[in-house]
């Protein structure tokens, strides 16, 4: 496995810290990193509601990236609580699907960190409404 997965996986590792902040919310029980092509990583945390208002460790690590003022994203990790495993979800697919609409497919994404399991954007998402194909 490439060292980049490890750097990020122990990014989004430092960052995964589950705490209950109120009894509607809870923060950090997913947490993620977002390598920009620049080379930059970046990191959230799930937020969770009671009432949907809450947002994806993936998306909140995209956010963190455009926030400072990068838009590109080369390679996406999440460490969600079943043991490492598991893909986007839709929400999170679409956005880096708008967001690079016209190379999404190539974006890498960890899929299994302890198999080193990874695949595409374009995999996972091969046929979708804004595609250029």
């Amino acid at each position: 496995m490439d060292r980049i997965w490890k750097e990020m996986h122990d990014a989004a590792e430092a960052v995964l810290r589950p705490v209950r902040i109120s009894e509607y919310v809870t923060a950090g029980e997913v947490s993620a990193a977002v390598l920009s092509k620049s080379g930059k990583i970046y990191t959230g945390v799930c937020i969770d509601t009671c009432s949907t208002l809450g947002i994806c460790a993936e998306r909140n690590a995209i956010f963190n990236m455009i926030t400072n003022g990068e838009y590109e994203i080369d390679k996406l990790l999440c460490i969600p609580p079943n043991e490492g495993k598991g893909a986007p979800c839709g929400a999170c697919r679409e956005l880096m699907v708008q967001l690079m609409p016209e190379n999404y497919k190539d974006i890498e994404i960890m899929l299994d960190y302890n198999s080193g399991k990874v695949t595409t954007l374009g995999k996972l998402t091969p046929e979708w409404w804004i595609d250029y194909d």
